[in-house]
């Protein structure tokens, strides 16, 4: 049995399809399914039964832990732009805190999502080694709660020699575990998330419905509108990582998701425009003032641990994973 958080949301229910294809259908869904704009992200896929989140770990997981093989957490509360703190640490810290404790107790391996939300304006670089992570500063309440856990899992991993002098036996952690901080993901099945789907998304109703496309004009010298650059993952390529870390359990720790290669939002939006066949047509209007100062404006992952682990499938490019996008949203397709 394969337990899959956030499992009705886009990353998720990606998962879902994608664990079908290689032949897992005993799966449990947590989620909170009182949304209905989640509800055709998992239509037409195979899995055991759904579990609300806020009735998971205190009830269901605790009777069921013993029949539970593998955990993926990916739920969390997304939103970069949300301020409240006390929300984030209670689905985004303290929910993941009594996850781990249960997987370890239970000696049950788990992924979980971590962000590259976490290396802020990128001062310390976007390497996934383990001694820098303390010293990130997120931009934003969203950022600080993926950091907050990728120390807290530190930590804990840290003392798990001196746990076991103290009292043999007393664990610290799974048996294998891995965070992922996902840089920017697009691609189908995010349909529900409003405001923070994806340029690649927003450009192409934006295109559809008024023939145009408008980015945020960049508020930093020395960078020109729309060459803020990001390092754009397609959402199929990070559900391969995920079955891969699953079924090879590779060296536990956290690690970087995303191509290792950073482009501008201008090469997204152009390609966006060719795969719908149609002439770029691109304005610029002024970052929101609610995110304008915690904006990143580079991210790019550095891929080498990932990939020293025997991980060879390559990543789509920006204009592969874009022209494949494309054709689900012209035809309102669901993974």
């Amino acid at each position: 049995m394969i337990i899959i958080t956030g499992a009705a949301g886009f990353i998720g229910s990606c998962l879902v399809a994608h664990l079908n294809t290689l032949g897992f259908k005993d799966l449990v869904l947590v989620d909170d399914f009182n949304r209905a704009d989640k509800t055709k992200n998992l239509e037409n896929k195979n899995y055991r039964e759904c579990i609300a989140r806020d009735f998971f770990i205190e009830k269901w997981l605790t009777q069921n832990a013993t029949d539970v093989e593998f955990v993926f957490h990916l739920g969390a509360r997304t939103d970069t732009a949300e301020t409240d703190i006390e929300l984030f640490n209670r689905l985004n810290l303290n929910y993941s805190k009594a996850l781990w404790r249960i997987c370890t107790e239970y000696e049950i391996p788990l992924v979980y999502a971590s962000s590259a939300a976490t290396y802020g304006s990128g001062e310390f670089g976007y390497e996934d080694k383990h001694t820098l992570i303390p010293q990130l500063k997120p931009l934003n309440a969203y950022g600080d709660s993926k950091q907050d856990f990728d120390r807290w899992v530190l930590r804990e991993t840290s003392r798990v020699g001196e746990r076991s002098l103290e009292n043999e036996g007393e664990k610290s952690e799974p048996p294998y575990w891995a965070g992922l901080k996902f840089f920017n993901v697009y691609g189908p099945n995010e349909y529900h998330k409003g405001r923070m789907a994806s340029v690649i998304f927003h450009c192409f109703n934006q295109v559809k419905n008024t023939s145009e496309m408008k980015l945020f004009r960049s508020h930093r010298t020395g960078i020109a509108d729309g060459h803020q650059q990001r390092d754009f993952i397609y959402v199929k390529d990070v559900v391969k990582v995920c079955a891969f870390l699953m079924e090879q359990q590779v060296h536990k720790g956290i690690y970087n998701l995303g191509t290792g290669k950073a482009r501008t939002f201008l090469d997204l939006t152009t390609n966006t425009f060719h795969a719908m066949g149609m002439a770029p047509n691109i304005s610029f209007i002024d970052t929101p003032p609610d995110i304008r100062e915690n904006y990143q404006y580079f991210t790019q992952a550095v891929m080498d641990k990932l990939l020293n682990t025997g991980y060879d499938v390559p990543f789509h490019s920006l204009e592969e994973g874009i022209s494949d996008y494309v054709e689900y949203l012209k035809k309102d397709k669901y993974y």
